[in-house]
């Protein structure tokens, strides 16, 4: 803005959990959990008070159900205190890097003076889901009145409405284009003819940029 002033920024440390294949079954750990057990040990080397935070951003692409606001949660359990605000960002792939830029953006426009941000995936805890069709046929039974609308919507069900959906696959394929992210790449890599050697090639250079930085 015109006659604004703006803060100089500064990234004062950071902590990552190792990255881990989804198995059979659901891991141990939530996005929440993952969240707190990266920051306590963060948060433990500060010289400053952990309640000393203006704001929490958290990145999180699979919300669940028990953890709607993953920031809310995971500050709480950091024990940044009741009062400070917390609020989860999505932006598919990208939500953890946009919430610290977000924050970077609070910080260098003067509303803010430190903030916690950063990014938390569980993906083995994406929820399974009813197919629609299911979905509507369980609202038919709900609203069915008497034993002949009953017996009517009974009538109605289908095997394939017991076989749920993976919720991460609806939630990551574009509503649009009815493409999912790996296929979109591939597109692109096509029109465009870029190689996997020169995507390997970009990619180590952004590698180096950031230790660079």
């Amino acid at each position: 803005m015109s006659g604004h002033t703006t803060q100089r920024v500064f990234i004062v440390d950071g902590a990552r959990t190792p990255f881990l294949k989804a198995r059979s079954g659901p891991g141990p750990f939530t996005p929440v959990d993952l969240a707190v057990q990266c920051g306590r040990p963060l948060l433990a080397r500060q010289p400053f008070d952990r309640t000393a935070f203006d704001l929490v951003i958290l990145g999180c692409v699979n919300v669940i159900a028990d953890e709607m606001n993953p920031a809310r949660v995971a500050s709480l359990r950091l024990g940044l205190g009741e009062q400070i605000v917390a609020f989860t960002m999505q932006i598919n792939c990208g939500s953890g890097m946009q919430s610290i830029d977000t924050a970077y953006r609070y910080i260098r426009n003067g509303s803010h003076q430190m903030i916690l941000a950063g990014g938390a995936e569980a993906l083995s805890h994406s929820p399974l889901v009813l197919r629609q069709s299911a979905v509507e046929w369980f609202g038919r039974m709900n609203t069915a009145r008497g034993p002949l609308d009953q017996a009517k919507a009974m009538a109605g069900i289908r095997p394939e409405f017991f076989k749920p959906v993976i919720g991460l696959e609806r939630g990551l394929t574009d509503p649009i284009t009815e493409l999912n992210m790996g296929q979109t790449a591939e597109i692109l890599a096509h029109r465009f003819g870029i190689s996997r050697e020169t995507a390997d090639t970009y990619a180590m250079q952004s590698h180096h940029r950031l230790a660079a930085a």
